[in-house]
C-alpha cells in the first residue's frame, strides 16, 4: 500500500483514477421505508444488530426542511420499519460503532449560531448504552465540527478521528488522535488533534463517516471528499483509506463509486444532485462490500461492490 510522501490529489484525480479502474457494481437497490409521514430517509448507517435484530438507522426530514430527526428502521418482507422500543433523537446525519460492549450512536446537533441570529451551527453528540432503549447521551464535541468518529483499537485505547474547519481546518479537514479511554475524551483534545496532511486541497474538504479495524490491525476509513463546481453545486463521493494507529501512517484516499452508481433517483434540491454521503459499509465473506449512503439529499440507496479494504490487509 502506498504510503509514502504524497502530493495532494484533488477530486478531478480521484475520479480520473476511480474511472480508470472501473469499479463493477454487482448489485444496486434504494431501500424503502414507511411509517415516517412521507417524509424522506436518508444519510442511513449500514446495518447493525441490536438485541438480536437487524436494524439500521436514518436522516428522517421533510424534503422542503432541514429539520430532522434521527429514526431506528427494521426490515420486514423488503420494507424497512420504525423500531418501536427504539428512541428518535433530535439529530442529523446518523453513525454507529461499538467501543467494547458499548453501542455508541451519534448524530448532528444543530443550534442557533451564538455569533449569528440568522443561522445554525453545529456540533457532533454521541449516546452510547447496551442496547437501543438503553441509550443515554454521554459526550458533546465542540461547536461547529461535524464528522468526529470513535474506533476501538486492538491494544484497547480509542482512536478518534476529528474535522475542524475555519481557521485549522479551512473548509473541513481530517485530524487523528487515540486515548487510553472515553473518559479521557475532551473537547480541547479533539479540538487541538494534529491533522493528516496533503490530504484535500484548500478548495475541497472531506471527512470521515465510519472507521474498522482491519486484519492487520490498521484501520479502515470510510469518508467522502467533496467540492463546489463554478456554478455553485455540491459534489460528494464516497473514498477510503487505511492508517496505522501505531504509526500514523496513512494511504492515499480513493474514490470508491459515483453518483452514476446507484440507482437513478431525486434530489432535495438542483445543487444536491451529485450528492453521495457514505453511510456505513458492509464487508461480506464473498470479498464484495455493501455501501449504505445517502443520495442526493433526498434517499437511501445500498450497492455492492469489491470490497475496497481488501488491499489495505
Amino acid at each position: 500500500m502506498n504510503v509514502e510522501k504524497r502530493t495532494i490529489r484533488t477530486c478531478d484525480v480521484l475520479l480520473r483514477e476511480f474511472h480508470v479502474k472501473e469499479v463493477p457494481v454487482l448489485e444496486r437497490k434504494k431501500l424503502i421505508f414507511t411509517g415516517v409521514n412521507g417524509k424522506d430517509v436518508y444519510n442511513i448507517t449500514a446495518p447493525f444488530e441490536d438485541e438480536g435484530v437487524k436494524v439500521l438507522a436514518g436522516r428522517v426530514e421533510s424534503r422542503d426542511s432541514e429539520q430532522s430527526q434521527v429514526m431506528f428502521f427494521t426490515e420486514r418482507d423488503g420494507v424497512w420499519h420504525p423500531l418501536d422500543r427504539a428512541p428518535i433523537l433530535q439529530l442529523q446525519d446518523p453513525f454507529v460503532t461499538r467501543i467494547g460492549n458499548r453501542l455508541i450512536i451519534g448524530g448532528v446537533e444543530t443550534f442557533p449560531d451564538p455569533l449569528r441570529k440568522d443561522r445554525l451551527s453545529w456540533r457532533t453528540v454521541f449516546y452510547q448504552g447496551n442496547r437501543l432503549d438503553q441509550l443515554e447521551p454521554f459526550f458533546t464535541g465542540p461547536d461547529g465540527m461535524k464528522d468526529v468518529r470513535m474506533v476501538g483499537l486492538p491494544e484497547g485505547d480509542i482512536g478518534i478521528f476529528t474535522r475542524p474547519q475555519g481557521e485549522i481546518g479551512g473548509l473541513g479537514k481530517i485530524g487523528f488522535f487515540r486515548i487510553p479511554s472515553l473518559d479521557r475524551l475532551t473537547v480541547e483534545a479533539i479540538a487541538n488533534a494534529p491533522l493528516l496532511k496533503e490530504q484535500f486541497a484548500e478548495d475541497e474538504w472531506g471527512g470521515v463517516n465510519e472507521a474498522r479495524i482491519l486484519s492487520n490491525g490498521w484501520v479502515g476509513v470510510l469518508g467522502h471528499i467533496a467540492r463546489f463546481d463554478g456554478k455553485g453545486m455540491r459534489h460528494y463521493y464516497p473514498m477510503v483509506f487505511a492508517l496505522d494507529p501505531n504509526t500514523g501512517r496513512y494511504t492515499d484516499m480513493e474514490v470508491i463509486a459515483v453518483r452514476a452508481s446507484f440507482a437513478p433517483g431525486p434530489a432535495k434540491r438542483t445543487d444536491l444532485e451529485d450528492v453521495v454521503f457514505s453511510g456505513g459499509i458492509l464487508r461480506l465473506a464473498d470479498r464484495t462490500a455493501a455501501l449504505y449512503a445517502g443520495i442526493s439529499d433526498a434517499e437511501a440507496h445500498y450497492i455492492v461492490i469489491p470490497d475496497p479494504f481488501l488491499a489495505y490487509e
